[in-house]
């Protein structure tokens, strides 16, 4: 395993690390032995980081990494996230009483005395401008109820205003083949400032892993059938934004990123961890084989300039016109 710091903290975390929505819910069923036996799998690898946000089965995400983790506390770190089991837009889900008991609430959940990484989960862009969560944050981790703090964002804008305030030390985004956005307008701005970048459906929701057809349906309890097209949240979350018959046929039109490289996965996060400004990358799981194949990203080879140069080019001509949503 490889190791980054994030950010301005002192942790050293995995570069290729795990989050658990998939495990948590909304992407279909799993059963909580297979769940744990992932968590397992990856930690046995070395894999010490995982996200999880207390909406991701409603809590469950959270126990199942009390399970893994017991023990091991103080070398698997945990992130976590906060404020959409309220009303996002309200500003009374960023007043003190109310991320206080959030956070009581995850700490039980995880078992923990800290939450080593915690994160304002996607709120609206005024939130971010109106800066009073923040306020209350650091309170908060003079208290050490938190160790750090970061944000989950959906647009760059969003992610530029974040990292204005200092006690930011991280940030969640949404960066992938179909989504690269970021690398130009964002990553120089926190490489600048020395903030962690956290990349999340870094595989656009499975269509980079090129094993999708336009006829497949997903079960109804999956976001990739109920938000397909951006009905419950940011259609962003969904398949990078794209319509789904499209992304499958971008995914094909990149398919030679697998040369050398093994799998589609595998290429399409090695492309992300090219980027100097990410500290790591956060797949979802269902199983311990795909845990298995998403640490197989640390053994392909890296992009060439040239690579690079062209998957820009593909992405500004190709994909960039069907992206759906801000961002």
């Amino acid at each position: 395993m490889n190791y980054r710091t994030l950010g301005k903290t002192e942790l050293q975390i995995s570069e290729v690390s795990f989050g658990t929505w998939a495990i948590g819910g909304s992407w279909g069923s799993v059963d909580e032995k297979t769940a744990r036996d992932g968590l397992s799998r990856a930690i046995d690898a070395g894999v010490n980081f995982f996200d999880t946000a207390d909406v991701y089965g409603d809590g469950r995400a959270e126990r199942l990494l009390a399970q893994a983790t017991k023990g091991r506390e103080r070398e698997i770190y945990i992130a976590t996230k906060f404020c959409r089991q309220g009303d996002i837009h309200s500003p009374e889900t960023y007043s003190e009483r109310q991320v206080r008991s959030y956070c009581e609430a995850s700490l039980a959940r995880l078992q923990r005395d800290a939450i080593d990484l915690y994160q304002v989960h996607c709120p609206p862009h005024a939130i971010l401008q109106q800066g009073e969560v923040f306020v209350v944050l650091d309170k908060l981790k003079q208290e050490g109820k938190i160790r750090h703090y970061g944000v989950s964002v959906e647009s760059v804008a969003e992610g530029l205003t974040a990292i204005e305030y200092p006690g930011v030390e991280a940030l969640q985004v949404i960066f992938n083949l179909f989504r690269q956005k970021p690398a130009q307008e964002l990553f120089p701005q926190t490489l600048a400032k020395n903030v962690g970048v956290l990349v999340r459906l870094p595989l656009a929701s499975g269509l980079l892993t090129g094993k999708f057809k336009p006829s497949d349906v997903f079960a109804h309890d999956d976001h990739r059938n109920f938000n397909r097209d951006g009905l419950a949240f940011n259609v962003g979350e969904t398949f990078a934004g794209l319509p789904f018959e499209k992304g499958v046929n971008l995914a094909e039109q990149v398919r030679w990123i697998t040369n050398q490289r093994q799998t589609m996965a595998r290429a399409s996060m090695r492309f992300i961890l090219d980027h100097e400004a990410v500290t790591c990358v956060i797949p979802g799981f269902k199983s311990p084989a795909q845990v298995d194949d998403n640490l197989g990203t640390l053994e392909v080879p890296f992009f060439t300039a040239a690579e690079h140069a062209k998957l820009r080019a593909f992405y500004e001509t190709q994909v960039h016109p069907f992206i759906r949503g801000s961002y």
